[in-house]
C-alpha cells in the first residue's frame, strides 16, 4: 500500500528489480507485474467496490516519481465525486479509511 495515499486503498506493485528504466525489465516481470495488478484490482473491488481505477508509474523525477531510482507501478481506486478542494486548499488528503484496516481487508480479499 502507498504510505501517501491519493486514494483510500491507493495500491503499489513494485517489482523485486531495483531499476529506474521500464525497459531493463523482462518480459516475465512485465507478466508477473500484470498479473499482481489484476489480483489488486480485484481485492480493491471486493473490499472497496471502486468505480474505476488509474493505473500507471511515474518514470523519472521530472514525472512526478517519488521513488525515482526504483519503478513501481500505482493502482489508485476512483469513485464518481472523489476529488474535492483539500489537497488545493489546504494541502491535505482525506482518506476515509485507516491505511492499517484497508491493508487487513485487502490482505483477506487476496487470500
Amino acid at each position: 500500500m502507498n504510505l501517501f495515499p491519493y486514494n483510500s486503498g491507493h495500491l503499489m506493485v513494485v517489482p523485486f528489480k531495483h531499476t529506474a528504466k521500464l525497459e531493463s525489465l523482462s518480459d516475465e516481470v512485465y507478466v508477473e507485474i500484470m498479473q499482481a495488478t489484476v489480483i489488486g484490482m480485484r481485492a480493491l473491488k471486493t473490499v472497496c467496490g471502486p468505480h474505476g481505477f488509474n493505473l500507471g508509474a511515474n518514470l523519472g523525477r521530472v514525472a512526478g516519481a517519488g521513488i525515482d531510482k526504483h519503478i513501481h507501478f500505482h493502482i489508485v481506486p476512483r469513485w464518481s465525486g472523489d476529488t474535492n478542494f483539500m489537497p488545493v486548499l489546504a494541502d491535505s488528503k482525506l482518506i476515509s479509511e485507516d491505511l492499517k484496516r484497508t491493508w487487513a481487508r485487502l490482505k483477506k480479499a487476496v487470500k
